[in-house]
């Protein structure tokens, strides 16, 4: 079976959209600011084993309280 260049490339695409939207999310529950952490999950997704370790810290990482975002 011959994989296309274009789907590695497609796959790699949809990686990166999936990092960016989960480490926005998760961001936003764990962080103070979710664009820093969106920012960082798309720089991260270029090498899919840091982007992968990336998003474990942001789940291990605490909850920040409601109050202290105002």
């Amino acid at each position: 079976m011959n994989i296309n260049m274009t789907y590695i490339g497609l796959g790699m695409i949809l990686f990166m959209i999936v990092t960016i939207i989960v480490t926005y999310l998760l961001g936003k529950r764990k962080t103070q600011n979710a664009g820093w952490a969106a920012f960082v999950g798309f720089l991260t997704a270029f090498v899919p084993p840091i982007a992968l370790l990336y998003m474990i810290v942001l789940v291990m990482k605490k909850d920040v309280d409601a109050e202290s975002k105002v």
